[in-house]
């Protein structure tokens, strides 16, 4: 397997890549600034590694067409040439007006929702280059994960965490109830009857559940809501909300992004406020580029000055 992999080296990747993106002999040459014999090399060393020809001519007789087996290859191509890139640019010193870097954070769809629309125009503002992937997380694969180098951060409650792992609080948030501009209830205070009585929308991540953290709080003072919506997204939700009747109580950070749409209310219900925490891995403590995006996190995570 050694001898397999040390026949590779990165020129082989990147006329693999090149080829499937232009796959014409002049032009992939042109592109990666070598002679059509050198490319030419190149392919057969790889149609002898891959033991597959890769490339045949195309029906038009003008440049060629990819095998079955080299587009099958092209989705694990890429994600090895972003490692790569990850590899090198890590090997210097990180300046962020000029990194490609890619930075990958696991979070769940309520802290996305809550932190992605501060977070990317904050880093695109200071590196341009940089491309962030937000994932979402296998809580119980989360601290291998970080250790790998698979994710950079993950972010979610206090609980998701493990001992292993580095945290940091980013924010405390509380609940709201927000209703459409213009509903027919009018704008006074929620009482828990109108509460009950009035039809709900639920954020389900999961996906097609009717019941939640709500309804359990409700249900210890002997009460129950009518859910009659259930969405899977955050994303979905003030767009639901805007044109019924239905109310939904959600993170107040996440609501407020829509308040020219939306009035929001003290939920009649107890609930408690909850902590949003950001995890990283010990190894990553020094890395100049994790500390530049930690503190790009952290920033974003603060509450905007009134």
């Amino acid at each position: 397997m050694s001898q397999r992999i040390s026949d590779f080296d990165a020129s082989l990747l990147m006329t693999f890549d090149t080829l499937l993106k232009e796959p014409n002999v002049t032009r992939a040459a042109a592109r990666l600034n070598i002679s059509q014999s050198a490319l030419s090399a190149r392919l057969n060393r790889l149609r002898h590694l891959l033991n597959d020809p890769l490339f045949i001519p195309s029906v038009s007789g003008r440049g060629m067409t990819p095998t079955p087996h080299a587009v099958a290859l092209q989705p694990e191509l890429t994600r090895l040439l972003e490692r790569f890139e990850d590899f090198v640019n890590t090997a210097h010193l990180f300046d962020p007006a000029t990194s490609k870097r890619v930075f990958r954070i696991a979070a769940t769809d309520n802290p996305a929702a809550i932190l992605a629309p501060d977070l990317i125009p904050l880093i695109k503002a200071h590196a341009p280059e940089v491309r962030i992937a937000f994932t979402l997380p296998d809580k119980s694969k989360i601290a291998g994960l970080l250790e790998q180098g698979e994710i950079d951060l993950f972010v979610g409650a206090a609980e998701d965490g493990s001992n292993e792992l580095i945290s940091s609080t980013l924010f405390e948030e509380k609940f709201m109830t927000a209703q459409r501009r213009g509903h027919p209830r009018g704008m006074r205070e929620l009482t828990l009857d109108e509460f009950c009585a009035l039809d709900h929308m639920l954020i389900s991540t999961s996906g097609g559940h009717f019941t939640g953290m709500i309804d359990n709080a409700l249900a210890e003072t002997g009460r129950e809501r009518r859910v009659s919506v259930s969405v899977q997204s955050y994303a979905m939700a003030p767009l639901v909300l805007a044109s019924t009747d239905c109310i939904c109580t959600l993170p107040l950070r996440f609501l407020q992004r829509f308040t020219d749409t939306l009035d929001l209310f003290e939920p009649p219900v107890a609930l408690s406020p909850f902590s949003i925490n950001l995890f990283w891995h010990p190894r990553m403590r020094a890395d100049p580029a994790h500390s530049w995006l930690r503190k790009m996190v952290m920033s974003a995570s603060r509450p905007a000055k009134s």
